[in-house]
């Protein structure tokens, strides 16, 4: 690809990457992925997010948060954790947070208090938000109103319905898609709602290992960033604008996301 992208939510401290995280990286870099935001999903997670950005520290960044899936271990120390891990200056968003209903992993309740105390923590820090939300949009709408960001905000790994992705909109949020837009049975609904996202407004994400594109034909199932083409494959076969247009707007986006220097 002769344009230069960015891998806005890839979730390269699984244990899948224990034994290949550099050559995973290379090959990204071959692949005209140039930059990848490294997610944090706990504590521990968001430490090793860090230490691993740091190993190419012009290319990665990292985000630091608790997950909805691990909110029952969230406390007021964490919040001091969060705060001091996001001191570096490579930990570019306070993530990944929200509500996840659909698994339950951590008590709704606890999902809640968690997701309302990041907001605070992004909006002191001023740092933007990487935000999951599954089967719980009333509950995190309610969430956004009680305690608004103030800062930039994803709703990354979009898989939601027209009326999900313009309650994101009118708030001015931006929109990830990932390779559940590949998906012919689970993500064909998108296919509709591709263009409808302004493009000033669009970043894609591979959401490695998970969510590999289905067309692709590799061996395993693990998805990594060298694969973030597959995805906009996808997006610009949906929309009307040329290959230049969507592909520089979308590293403008992310540059501009991060707070990253253009």
């Amino acid at each position: 690809m002769p344009f230069k992208l960015f891998d806005i939510g890839a979730n390269l401290t699984h244990k899948s990457f224990e034994n290949d995280f550099e050559e995973v990286i290379k090959r990204s870099f071959l692949n005209g992925v140039s930059n990848i935001c490294i997610t944090g999903c706990d504590l521990t997670d968001s430490r090793r997010a860090l230490s691993l950005a740091k190993k190419f520290p012009n290319n990665l960044i990292s985000t630091c948060g608790i997950h909805p899936h691990y909110a029952d271990s969230f406390s007021e120390k964490s919040e001091k954790e969060i705060q001091e891990i996001c001191n570096d200056s490579l930990v570019k968003a306070i993530g990944e947070t929200g509500l996840d209903f659909n698994r339950n992993y951590s008590d709704k309740k606890n999902q809640i208090k968690s997701f309302l105390a990041h907001i605070k923590l992004a909006n002191s820090l001023n740092l933007p938000m990487f935000l999951h939300q599954r089967d719980a949009h009333e509950d995190f709408i309610d969430c956004l109103n009680k305690e608004t960001p103030r800062t930039k905000c994803v709703v990354h790994c979009f898989t939601g319905e027209k009326k999900e992705l313009f309650n994101y909109l009118d708030r001015d949020f931006y929109i990830g898609l990932t390779g559940w837009i590949c998906d012919p049975k689970r993500g064909s609904h998108l296919e509709e709602l591709i263009p409808l996202i302004p493009l000033n407004r669009l970043l894609i994400e591979t959401d490695s290992p998970y969510l590999l594109p289905k067309n692709l034909k590799v061996k395993g199932k693990r998805n990594e960033p060298a694969f973030l083409n597959e995805i906009l494959k996808k997006v610009m076969s949906e929309r009307k604008e040329s290959e230049k247009k969507i592909t520089e707007m979308l590293s403008k986006n992310s540059l501009s996301f991060f707070n990253l220097q253009q």
